[in-house]
């Protein structure tokens, strides 16, 4: 009992029995040692595997497109002024010419403009399936 006369001088005990607090925590540590792993299952992943034969036209990739938004809305293509509206077509044009090696598109965004100039900028991308799309830090 945790409030026993401890030396005979009638004063309760002023220790925590914690022998049955070990008791529940060994119990515990065996269900979850048992249910762990019948919890886990396996996943196939197919892993790529090495090849002997190197390619032998390693395609370089394209030159990647800068766009630059600055604090007044104002979006370069590669240095040069566009208008939002065209956007989407340049954009589309550079997808075409090569579906399977896009350029990357890398956004440089002034601290001081709009997000909805980016949100725009970000859905023409989208709506023209560009695939790389990239954010520069400066």
């Amino acid at each position: 009992m945790a409030f026993s006369s401890g030396g005979g001088d009638g004063a309760p005990m002023a220790d925590i029995n914690i022998i049955p607090l070990c008791d529940i925590m060994l119990v515990l540590l065996i269900i979850f040692m048992v249910t762990a792993p019948q919890v886990s299952y396996p996943i196939d992943i197919d892993l790529p595997q090495r090849s002997l034969n190197p390619p032998e036209n390693p395609v370089d990739p394209p030159e990647p497109i800068r766009l630059r938004i600055d604090a007044g809305g104002t979006i370069y293509w590669n240095d040069s002024p566009t208008p939002l509206s065209a956007l989407r077509q340049m954009m589309e044009a550079e997808v075409q010419r090569d579906i399977s090696n896009q350029p990357t598109l890398e956004i440089d965004m002034s601290e001081d403009a709009e997000y909805g100039v980016l949100a725009k900028v970000l859905a023409a991308a989208k709506n023209a399936h560009m695939q790389k799309i990239g954010f520069v830090k400066k």
